[in-house]
C-alpha cells in the first residue's frame, strides 16, 4: 500500500511539474502580454500625465500649483487624510483583532460590513450621506436646528473618505492574525502580562509590517477619492475642492496644462505609494528569510569537545 501510494505521489508531482514547464515561447508569449498591458493601460498614462504637466515648462507647472484654489484643494485633501487614516487605523486594528483572536456572535456580520465599501459604488455612498445628513435627509433638521452643517464642508468629505477606504487596514491585518493565532497572546497572559501589554508588546509588533502597508494604501486611497467626495463636497472652489476635483474643474475649463500640474501630484502620490510597497514587501520577505535561517531557540547542536 505504502509503494503504490508513493508511486502515485511521484506521478502527481511529475505532472504537476510539466504542468508548469510550458515551452520558451509559450512564456514569452504571456510575459510579453502581461507587460504589454501594463504599460499600455498603467505605464503610458502616467508618463503622459507628468508630460503633459511639464509641456509648458517648469514655471507654469509651479504657478499652476501655488494658485490660491488649488493651495485650497490641497490644504482639504491633506486635512480630510490626516483624519481618515487614523480613524481606520484605530478600527482596523480593533477588528482585527477581534475576528482574528476571538469568537463571537455576528463574527461574520462585521466581516461582511468591512468588505461592504468594496461592492458599492462611491457615488451611490457619497449618495448615501447625501440623504442622511443632507438638508432634506433624514438627520438633516435636527443638524440644521443646532447649525451643524455635514454635507458640502469638510465633515461630509471625511465621512465619505472613510466610508471608501474602511475595509484596507483591517483588510491587511486579519489574515496575518489569523495566520499567527492566539499561542503569544496567551503565553503573554500567563506570565502576568495585562491585556494592554499582550497587544502592545506581543501583538502590534508582529503586525507592524502588514499594519504599515495598509496604511500606506489607505492614505492613497483618501487622498485620490473621487466619486464619493464629489456628491458630499459641492464642488466649492477653494472651500470643499479636494485635489481631484480641483483636476477634472480645471480640465472642464479648458485648462489642460494647469490640470495635468495638479494631476501630477497623485501621480507622484501612485510612485511614492508604489514606492513604499515595494520596500516593505522586500523587507517583510528578508526578515521571512532570515527567520528560516535561524534555527529556532533549543535546537542548536553543543560544540564538541
Amino acid at each position: 500500500m505504502a509503494a503504490k501510494a508513493s508511486t502515485h505521489f511521484g506521478k502527481t508531482h511529475a505532472a504537476s511539474t510539466r504542468a508548469v514547464e510550458d515551452p520558451a515561447w509559450v512564456r514569452f508569449i504571456l510575459i510579453g502580454l502581461a507587460l504589454s498591458f501594463a504599460a499600455v493601460f498603467l505605464l503610458l498614462p502616467l508618463v503622459n500625465v507628468l508630460v503633459q504637466a511639464f509641456s509648458k515648462g517648469l514655471k507654469p507647472f509651479w504657478a499652476a500649483l501655488i494658485e490660491p484654489d488649488t493651495l485650497a484643494a490641497i490644504r482639504l485633501t491633506l486635512a480630510a487624510a490626516a483624519i481618515a487614516v487614523p480613524v481606520n487605523l484605530i478600527f482596523g486594528v480593533a477588528a482585527s483583532w477581534a475576528i482574528a483572536k476571538f469568537e463571537f456572535r455576528g463574527k461574520s456580520f462585521l466581516i461582511t460590513l468591512i468588505d461592504l465599501p468594496f461592492s458599492i459604488s462611491p457615488v451611490v455612498s457619497g449618495l448615501m450621506f447625501v440623504l442622511l445628513f443632507g438638508s432634506k435627509g433624514l438627520f438633516g433638521p435636527i443638524l440644521e436646528s443646532h447649525d451643524i452643517r455635514i454635507i458640502f464642508a469638510l465633515p461630509g468629505i471625511v465621512l465619505a473618505t472613510i466610508f471608501v477606504t474602511f475595509p484596507f487596514i483591517a483588510r491587511e491585518l486579519i489574515p496575518i492574525m489569523q495566520a499567527q493565532g492566539v499561542e503569544q497572546e496567551q503565553a503573554a497572559l500567563t506570565l502576568g502580562a495585562s491585556g494592554w501589554q499582550t497587544f502592545w508588546h506581543v501583538t502590534l509588533p508582529s503586525v507592524k509590517w502588514g499594519l504599515l502597508y495598509g496604511v500606506i494604501l489607505c492614505n492613497a486611497r483618501a487622498m485620490g477619492e473621487f466619486g464619493a467626495v464629489s456628491v458630499v463636497s459641492g464642488n466649492i472652489a477653494g472651500l470643499t475642492d479636494t485635489i481631484p476635483l480641483r483636476v477634472e474643474k480645471l480640465y472642464n475649463e479648458y485648462n489642460g496644462q494647469a490640470a495635468f500640474a495638479v494631476a501630477s501630484l497623485l501621480a507622484l502620490l501612485a510612485l511614492a505609494t508604489l514606492a513604499l510597497k515595494t520596500a516593505l514587501e522586500m523587507k517583510i520577505e528578508h526578515d521571512y528569510k532570515q527567520a528560516l535561517k535561524t534555527p529556532p531557540p533549543g535546537d542548536e547542536k553543543p560544540g564538541g569537545t
